[in-house]
């Protein structure tokens, strides 16, 4: 496979990782500390509760993701180089909440709207 399938593959969620998607675009600029407070006051949630957080900008062409863990924080990020990432709405204006497998599908690439029941990835 490819190795941006094998890394996919390596990034792999446990089924009860609570996973927090921002609806809204936001300034990639913003590093740990943005992040962390994007996700305290805008998303209303505890960066440290073991949740994990997904951004994109208003482009669409890059993400990032917050996760806690023990000792700190950690933040991933991509960047396309062509095209624009899929990004669902939820009914909530602020955060969606998805599924390990739905993040993982969202990470690859899947549109989640057409390819699968939006009961099914919303959590």
């Amino acid at each position: 496979g490819s190795a941006a399938a094998e890394l996919i593959a390596m990034l792999t969620f446990p089924h009860a990782l609570k996973i927090y998607l921002a609806v809204e675009p936001v300034d990639m600029r913003a590093q740990f500390n943005g992040r962390w407070a994007y996700a305290e006051q805008k998303l209303r949630e505890d960066p440290r509760s073991g949740a994990l957080f997904a951004f994109t900008n208003k482009d669409r062409n890059r993400r990032k993701l917050l996760y806690w863990a023990d000792t700190g924080v950690w933040v991933f990020a991509k960047r396309l180089e062509k095209g624009r990432f899929n990004w669902p709405v939820g009914r909530d204006a602020t955060k969606l909440a998805l599924t390990a497998p739905a993040l993982t599908m969202l990470l690859a690439g899947i549109d989640l709207k057409d390819g699968c029941k939006k009961a099914w990835y919303e959590g």
